[in-house]
């Protein structure tokens, strides 16, 4: 099982996105003349390199993330990191550019048009560089008059938000508040 492990972590470590079971599976099998490699076999071996690394304290591990596995930073160290992001990367996205995004994410598939009426504003800019920066895709035409095209979110964006589907995002109900209440309620 130690050389299943180390493979794995080879193939993690070297995938430069989520590398999917089958993915691991059909590798391991080519590379190692194995017949057959089980998915609970390939699952637990993860979860052996996961406990390796908690016990040595690594500032990593490897994650579900994006429909595959990834070597990741622990939460811990969150802060370090972004900091570096932060000064590697001056490219944010703008708040209109952020706005849109967020629309097409829970709205997903959306037109051009049908972002612009939920923002109130000319979104051509904002569509252009996100699909520039491969946050959204097309993801196909409506059918609609003139078949305008349609947006969603793609693989990058799913990765870069650290979420496996799109039912992951945060809903309205994970920000409400309770309401402010002096003394107890009369039942």
């Amino acid at each position: 099982m130690d050389i299943l492990q180390n493979h794995i972590q080879a193939l993690v470590f070297c995938a430069q996105s989520p590398i999917s079971i089958e993915e691991i599976q059909r590798c391991l099998q080519e590379s190692l003349g194995m017949e057959e490699i089980l998915v609970s076999d390939v699952l637990e071996a993860v979860e052996a390199i996961n406990e390796l690394l908690a016990e040595q304290n690594f500032a990593f591990q490897i994650y579900a993330i994006g429909g595959g596995y990834q070597f990741l930073t622990k939460p811990v160290y969150q802060e370090t990191v972004s900091t570096y992001l932060k000064h590697k990367s001056k490219k944010k996205l703008s708040a209109s550019s952020l706005e849109t995004l967020a629309i097409i994410a829970y709205k997903q598939p959306v037109t051009r048009s049908q972002v612009e009426q939920i923002r109130g504003v000319g979104c051509d800019y904002a569509i252009h560089k996100l699909l520039e920066k491969e946050l959204i895709e097309i993801k196909g035409k409506a059918e609609t008059i003139g078949r305008p095209v349609l947006y969603g979110t793609s693989q990058k964006f799913m990765d870069y938000f650290g979420i496996n589907h799109i039912k992951d995002l945060p809903q309205l109900k994970d920000f409400a508040t309770e309401e402010n209440t002096i003394g107890e309620s009369a039942d």
